[in-house]
């Protein structure tokens, strides 16, 4: 049991729960207890009336005569709760990775205030295999056939849709589509459109529909015989039998640019075909490579983790969860939408919201545990000069001066870069010492 005194006003009994978990108690002085009920006090008086006293001049001692001691306990003890945990936290050599979960105990004027706060406290991680691990092994060549693709893609956005007035409709062609629909002769809601843009083998709409516009001629009426799916939503046709009698007033298709040098210095800086592909290969092999290499360590890393033993506390989860859940609302909130309203347009509940994020939550935790452990094993640190380096970059990303972006950061955030880059390490000596096969 562990136990501190200090000058007599504070102390702070530990007490080891399973799956390391621990339960504080904490004792704050009368005195400490009496200046917050007098605080409380002072706050509230003016919203306490009393016979034959004006609003907020009524005395403490008739106040608490008539409605009694404990009118001001709730204040009070919200004004020494937090005050006495964040003091002795701070003092005592717990790593506590959760919020507390607060039980007063003892709670009664000229007597000491006693509370307890159960908490977690950071696991114990024990390394297993992390060095030498063998992974998969990815292939960063890159073929003629995904440069073409490329190429492809580019002549798609460079597309022009010309007009065909020769020609019956064919399957990949944009038409404007007059239709009306019927059911036993009688025309049913939304079976009627007039110049609907459609693209032929789409799959727009339901089956049978667009294959028999193929060979359909410019102006001319045909009818088209379709049988609605037996699960289709409409449940009024569902599985009947319709016939849309169907004109065709305009077929377009799709021009793409013939792939030569003119269009490589449409498209590109370069003046030939060839020195275009060549760039598409050199970006494409960067790109694989970067993936190789984020697939590689992570690959490593979730091996580490499966090698390790650590047993996180549940709470050490839920914290994470919030976390989690807080950065998620602020960046759709910088989108426009509340959080409210995202659960209102999927259908989301907030409970079923943080429980998909558990999984996640745990996989984070357990990562940054690991990497930890391998960067105090390995005895991996930033130094004052890499830390330097990085808030420099900060500076030359943001247009600051390092010593601003220094300044704004403060303590724990320059202590942060530090951790960041001491990870980043970890994630490289697993890495780099993986054996792809």
């Amino acid at each position: 049991m562990y136990v501190k005194e200090e000058l007599s006003k504070m102390s702070l009994k530990v007490e080891n729960l399973e799956h390391n978990m621990v339960k504080l108690t904490i004792e704050a002085s009368a005195e400490e207890f009496e200046k917050a009920m007098q605080s409380a006090y002072l706050k509230n008086k003016g919203r306490i009336n009393m016979p034959g006293f004006r609003k907020g001049k009524a005395p403490r001692q008739l106040i608490e005569k008539m409605y009694g001691a404990g009118i001001f306990y709730e204040d009070a003890a919200n004004e020494v709760i937090p005050a006495a945990y964040d003091r002795e936290v701070a003092e005592c050599d717990l790593e506590l990775v959760s919020r507390p979960k607060i039980e007063i105990t003892q709670i009664e004027e000229g007597k000491p205030f006693i509370f307890t706060a159960e908490v977690a406290v950071k696991p114990e991680v024990t390394l297993g295999e992390y060095k030498g691990l063998e992974v998969p092994k990815s292939d960063t060549a890159v073929s003629d056939e995904e440069i073409q693709a490329e190429v492809d893609k580019e002549r798609e956005k460079n597309s022009r849709m010309i007009d065909v007035d020769d020609r019956a409709v064919a399957d990949g062609d944009s038409i404007k589509l007059d239709f009306d629909g019927s059911v036993d002769g009688v025309p049913f809601e939304g079976g009627k459109a007039e110049n609907y843009d459609l693209t032929i083998g789409s799959g727009s709409f339901i089956p049978g529909f667009e294959e028999q516009l193929v060979g359909a001629e410019l102006g001319k009426e045909l009818d088209v015989n379709v049988t609605f799916p037996e699960d289709y939503h409409a449940k009024e046709l569902a599985g009947k039998a319709a016939v849309f009698k169907c004109k065709v007033n305009e077929i377009k298709v799709k021009e793409l640019p013939e792939a030569d040098d003119d269009f490589a210095q449409d498209v590109s800086e370069f003046d030939t075909l060839a020195e275009y592909q060549e760039d598409i290969r050199k970006k494409l092999t960067e790109k694989k490579e970067t993936e190789a290499k984020n697939a590689k360590e992570t690959a490593a890393l979730e091996k580490a983790v499966e090698n390790a033993q650590m047993d996180i506390p549940e709470a050490m989860i839920d914290n994470q969860v919030r976390q989690m859940a807080d950065d998620f609302a602020r960046r759709i909130q910088s989108q426009g939408i509340s959080l409210e309203q995202y659960l209102q347009f999927t259908g989301m509940t907030a409970d079923k919201l943080l429980e998909q994020m558990r999984p996640e939550a745990e996989k984070r935790i357990k990562n940054t545990l690991v990497l930890e452990a391998i960067a105090k094993a390995e005895g991996i640190e930033a130094g004052d000069d890499k830390v330097e380096e990085e808030i420099k970059k900060m500076a030359e990303m943001y247009k600051m001066e390092a010593e601003n972006v220094k300044n704004m950061l403060g303590e724990q955030g320059v202590e942060q870069i530090r951790h960041d880059l001491a990870i980043q390490e970890a994630v490289n000596l697993l890495r780099d010492s993986a054996a792809e096969v």
